[in-house]
């Protein structure tokens, strides 16, 4: 029997359900599609998908077949000239997504079979619901009575044994066109290894090195505690399942049982999506619908560029620019840094981050901008605006982070890293500063933009 095989946010070979049944049930047919009309498809997510494909593609023997197009029109095509019999893909859950997979469903199941299986998340979003049917809209009771509650994770599976693959001819990656024209990827790509090998090597790497400080040290972006699985866990090159299986299989403790819960966060992020698919586009919180929200600054650009000021600030916009990422803590503080100190509008951040972040995920960055902003579900209170120079001062003590991305301070002081301007001339001059010139001073006044922000959030209370 011929099959046929749709990868997605799914590249790679283990623990790849869809792709197991497809294996089963007769010779396989791999292919990828890329739509055009994909609407959360970044800049830097096109650098990852051309490199993942790539690397997918050599484990499947060069036999991947790569198209540009229509998956509704592209698939029915495949079907019929080459006697596909069933087909199978791996569910996925951004809105768009949804609408697609049941149009092509509609249309090529009166001609083949097909099988739509899960491997992108841990728990349907769909079947965790609180007592009364709704779904829940609190993180906390979300993971712990209704996650945790339910059934277990599935455990992961092992690759196929024996691929029977069919070759056509397609496209071929070179005609998606991914890849910039102006090569600024390459240096951004000295900071990564992509692919299904090295994306279980760092799962590895963290196990060993990071995973036992990971509760305390996650907060601390010169610190190796945080995983960097993100992108690959995007792109699907391991599987929450593998994560998940392992870690769970440890010793749990007050870091084990802190990281599983991060992987909660990412399912809450896609469970909300699921439910509320508004969530990019609109407030959680209606009341934020009439917030005094501006949609443009003069200190936009310093904000994109890390040249604000404010070292913590700019240091986390740098290692953006520098590698595709930024440290879940630093991006909380620019984040607020925005949509508080600025009153920019959250999606403007958003559409950044969208851009530049190598792990960039619409559910994700969707919940994560609006829990900042103070407009999602479980956010943070708005009134809760991060000080960056307490927090560099708080999370970045020996200022290690700040000055490799900052490196014009790097003979300041620690007393006067993160308020550079409070340090006298004699200081500044010692360490090779002239603010204004070798570096900017602050693009606002702190206390006045907080100021500011609370009084607009004065004008929506009630």
């Amino acid at each position: 029997m011929k099959t046929l095989f749709w990868f997605k946010q799914d590249l790679r070979l283990s623990d790849n359900q869809g792709l197991c049944e497809a294996v089963k049930a007769g010779s396989v047919l791999p292919i990828y599609i890329h739509d055009p009309g994909h609407p959360s498809l970044g800049a830097a997510n096109r650098i990852w998908l051309h490199h993942s494909l790539k690397s997918l593609n050599l484990s499947l023997k060069g036999k991947l077949a790569i198209f540009k197009g229509s998956p509704l029109e592209l698939i029915k095509q495949l079907v019929k000239q080459h006697n596909i019999q069933r087909v199978y893909w791996n569910q996925g859950y951004e809105p768009w997504q949804i609408s697609q997979e049941k149009e092509l469903k509609a249309q090529i199941e009166k001609e083949v079979e097909v099988q739509v299986c899960s491997s992108f998340l841990l728990w349907e979003p769909g079947e965790i619901l609180k007592s009364d049917g709704t779904p829940f809209k609190v993180f906390s009771p979300y993971y712990k009575r209704g996650c945790l509650l339910a059934d277990p994770p599935k455990a992961p599976i092992a690759p196929p044994s024996k691929l029977d693959l069919i070759s056509v001819k397609d496209d071929g990656l070179d005609f998606l066109n991914l890849l910039p024209k102006v090569r600024w990827d390459r240096n951004v790509l000295k900071h990564w290894k992509i692919g299904e090998k090295p994306a279980w090597e760092k799962f590895q790497t963290f196990l060993s090195k990071g995973l036992r400080y990971y509760k305390e040290g996650r907060d601390f972006p010169a610190q190796n505690a945080v995983s960097r699985l993100s992108p690959h866990l995007h792109f699907g090159e391991i599987s929450p399942h593998q994560i998940w299986s392992v870690v769970n299989s440890l010793k749990q403790d007050h870091n084990t049982c802190s990281f599983l819960s991060e992987l909660g966060w990412r399912e809450f992020s896609y469970y909300l999506l699921y439910h509320f698919p508004t969530l990019p586009t609109q407030n959680f919180q209606s009341k934020f619908d009439h917030f005094p929200w501006k949609w443009d600054s003069p200190h936009l650009k310093q904000w994109q560029t890390g040249t604000t000021g404010f070292p913590i600030v700019d240091a986390g916009m740098r290692e953006l620019w520098q590698t595709g990422y930024m440290h879940n803590r630093v991006r909380m503080i620019v984040a607020s840094f925005l949509v508080k100190n600025l009153l920019l509008h959250w999606q403007i951040g958003l559409e950044w981050f969208e851009n530049h972040l190598l792990d960039a995920d619409l559910a994700s960055n969707s919940a994560s901008w609006q829990w900042v902003a103070g407009s999602g579900a479980d956010a943070a209170p708005y009134f809760r605006i991060f000080n960056p120079i307490t927090q560099g001062e708080k999370f970045d003590p020996e200022g290690e982070y700040t000055r490799h991305y900052v490196p014009e301070l790097k003979k300041l002081p620690n007393k006067y890293l993160f308020c550079p301007w409070d340090a006298t001339k004699d200081v500044l001059t010692q360490a090779g500063i002239e603010l204004g010139k070798t570096y900017p001073k602050p693009i606002i006044d702190l206390k006045q933009s907080r100021e500011e922000a609370l009084q607009a959030f004065d004008q929506i209370k009630g």
